[in-house]
This record gives structure tokens, C-alpha cells and sequence, in this order.
């Protein structure tokens, strides 16, 4: 899996920051963060729904997009 946890973060406090900027249209960029947190609360329930599934069946599988060095789910 290309994209994980920490890239939806970075994504999302890019977004933050845009936020803060004066200079562009903040109506447009409120709709966008608007759409952003929508996806990532959509991204984060699949995260939840594959680790509540690794948990259930009692496996050793690791999630693709929770990387936790050393960590068990």
C-alpha cells in the first residue's frame, strides 16, 4: 500500500495551513477542508474496520496502512 497514516496527517495540516493563508479565497479553501475531512473520515473508518477484522479473526497480519514499528494491533 503506497499511502499511510502519516500521509493523511501531512495532508490534512497541509490543508491547516492553507487555511491560515490570507491571500487565497478562504470560501473555497473552507469547502476543501470541508471534502478533506469528509475523505478522511471515511480513510480512518476503512482503518478501523481492518483493524477491528485483524483483531476478530486473531491473526499476527499487520495493517497496510497503520505502520507501527514493534507494535501489535
Amino acid at each position: 500500500m503506497k499511502n499511510k497514516i502519516q500521509d493523511l496527517r501531512n495532508h490534512l495540516f497541509e490543508q491547516l495551513e492553507r487555511l491560515q493563508d490570507e491571500e487565497l479565497d478562504i470560501h473555497t479553501e473552507v469547502k476543501k477542508a470541508q471534502a478533506m475531512a469528509q475523505i478522511a473520515h471515511q480513510i480512518i473508518e476503512t482503518a478501523r474496520v481492518e483493524v477491528n477484522y485483524i483483531r476478530t479473526i486473531g491473526t499476527s497480519q499487520k495493517s497496510e496502512f497503520i505502520k507501527l514499528e514493534g507494535a501489535e494491533l
